[in-house]
This record gives C-alpha cells, structure tokens and sequence, in this order.
C-alpha cells in the first residue's frame, strides 16, 4: 500500500522554527552534503518566498521554494527542489504544486528555474523549456528554463 505524501505550503512568517530547522536541513543535507558543494543557501530570499514540502510518515520526502519576481530571479522562479526519496514520483508533485502556488500567490504567467543540466528531462516533463546555454553556477552546469501558462 502507498502512502499519499501530504502537501504543506506555507509562507516563511507562517512557518514554525521547527519547519525551517527542518527545511533548511534538508537543503543542506542535499545541495551541501550530497552534491559536495560549497554556496551560501540562506540567500534572504526565503523571507519573500512560499515554502511547499511532501511528507511520509512526518518525514520530508520533496521540497521547493517560489520566489516573486525580483528576488532571486528577474521573473517569479521555483528553486531549491530537492526529493529525498527518489524514483517515486515527489519531485514531479512538488513541482507541479509550486507552479500552482507561482500562479496563485504571485498571479504567475510565466516562471524561469536555473536547473541543473543533468536534470532538463525531468523540469521539461513538467512543462518548463530550455530558454539559455549551459553555465556554471556554483560549479555545476545548469541552464535557464522557462515555464509559460498556456
């Protein structure tokens, strides 16, 4: 039997210390950890942003944050996506649920998300298109994408 992940979405007022100690962890965890790379997370765009994460059993298995226009991109974005339990899915709901959110909270149109290049496939399976080159960012090769409502 699969348990349904359960969606919360908050923005960073509404969140408790113990969400954002968890959240925060969890981005480290990957993007610091795992990945093996050095960059300043806590980047103050946070405080502007709604927080979406999926939890299993209390446990965080996605995340994402979406950022209004002139934060951490000159359009509204979708960043910090992370799934700890890959091959099930969570990424693509998380995504799906943040370009709700862009659209509900931020009247979005169009969204732009710095990927990761190995990552294009799964970002254009949720509507976004490739819109620049390769470049480095932190030392990994990501590119610009851009979801457009249709």
């Amino acid at each position: 039997m699969t348990i349904k992940p359960i969606l919360h979405q908050k923005t960073f007022k509404e969140l408790t210390t113990d969400e954002l100690y968890e959240l925060l962890r969890v981005r480290s965890e990957v993007f610091v950890v795992e990945q093996n790379c050095v960059y300043q997370d806590m980047d103050g765009d946070d405080q502007k942003s709604i927080h979406l994460w999926l939890t299993v059993a209390d446990m965080i298995v996605a995340l994402a944050r979406v950022c209004p226009a002139g934060t951490h991109m000159k359009e509204i974005s979708i960043g910090r996506v992370i799934t700890t339990e890959r091959g099930k899915g969570y990424g693509k709901q998380i995504m799906l649920y943040a370009i709700d959110a862009a659209i509900e909270y931020f009247c979005a149109t169009l969204i732009d998300i710095e990927a990761q290049e190995y990552a294009k496939g799964f970002y254009e399976s949720v509507g976004f298109k490739q819109s620049s080159d390769t470049f480095m960012l932190d030392g990994i090769p990501h590119i610009k994408m851009t979801w457009t409502k249709e």
